[in-house]
């Protein structure tokens, strides 16, 4: 899950450590997970961790999974041009890939604009279990 994405050159350093140690963990973080890591470099208070994620996801480089309360770096540096984008979580191990579908996309906005819901945002969650949990188990 580990990503390698170049880091923008305007990003504060709370966004830098915060985007860092995203782009290296191997399952999503909790805010309170990532001050954990981040107290010995200086980050002392929540705020300071969420006034970063709050950054770091509007500018798309972060996504917040919500039904896990956690955040995983972006794995596709220019999904925020974006519509749609899922995350498929496995439930055994943690692992989350994050992906797009132009088909699911499209019949959303088709539905959106015969309904005339004004579409802010799209995140889509797939609980389940990955192909190496289920080969596991077997």
């Amino acid at each position: 899950m580990a990503h390698d994405h170049a880091m923008p050159a305007d990003l504060t350093r709370n966004q830098e450590l915060v985007l860092g140690t995203l782009n290296h963990a191997p399952a999503p973080l909790s805010a309170y997970d990532i001050l954990d890591l981040l107290r010995s470099e200086g980050l002392r208070a929540p705020l300071q961790v969420y006034r970063a994620l709050d950054k770091l996801v509007e500018r798309g480089l972060a996504h917040r999974l919500e039904s896990l309360n956690a955040f995983v770096a972006c794995a596709d540096e220019h999904c925020h041009r974006k519509g749609l984008i899922a995350f498929a979580i496995c439930e055994a191990c943690g692992k989350v890939d994050e992906f797009a579908d132009q088909v699911i996309e499209e019949r959303l906005g088709a539905w959106a604009k015969d309904t005339g819901f004004k579409t802010e945002r799209t995140t889509m969650e797939i609980r389940g279990k990955c192909a190496t949990c289920l080969k596991a188990a077997a």
